[in-house]
């Protein structure tokens, strides 16, 4: 149940939202914390990632790829979640979890994965709260990706 006044540290998300766990039907569990205890890039996440591709080119132009096509992917998503289209904004918001999470940006996901429980619930008036949210930290994640990896490691 949503909270009208959730408080000032939550910026919309509702006090009681948590991450689906593995056997929810995304399957991806990125963290039962709120967003705002969880980093904006983790870059242990992309050593890992350096690991899986056998090197840091293609983390690399993994993490590059992300940051470049942010404005498009958050365009597209607030476009779905005005419009309530409910199959395009799954669509966004699934990719934008699975790739937040990919190049380590936790929070960004997590909020991904919150917004997605208000889409496939129906409730878009949510939906546009917490994509406010998406937006902001979105925003705050490229920046942060581009100078902690991208930058270091051109």
């Amino acid at each position: 149940m949503y909270i009208s006044d959730p408080g000032p540290t939550s910026k919309g998300v509702p006090p009681d939202a948590t991450l689906a766990g593995p056997g929810s039907a995304t399957g991806l569990a990125v963290t039962h914390e709120t967003p705002e205890t969880l980093p904006l890039v983790d870059t242990g996440v992309l050593a890992e990632l350096e690991e899986e591709l056998d090197g840091s080119e293609l983390a690399l132009r993994f993490a590059r790829d992300y940051a470049a096509m942010w404005d498009q992917r958050c365009a597209k998503l607030a476009a779905a979640v005005q419009n309530q289209d409910m199959d395009a904004a799954l669509d966004a918001v699934i990719s934008l979890k699975i790739t937040s999470a990919m190049v380590g940006g936790l929070r960004l996901a997590r909020l991904a994965e919150l917004l997605e429980g208000v889409i496939r619930q129906g409730n878009f008036g949510q939906g546009e709260i917490i994509m406010k949210r998406v937006a902001e930290d979105g925003n705050q994640t490229v920046s942060e990706l581009q100078s902690s990896y991208i930058l270091k490691n051109d």
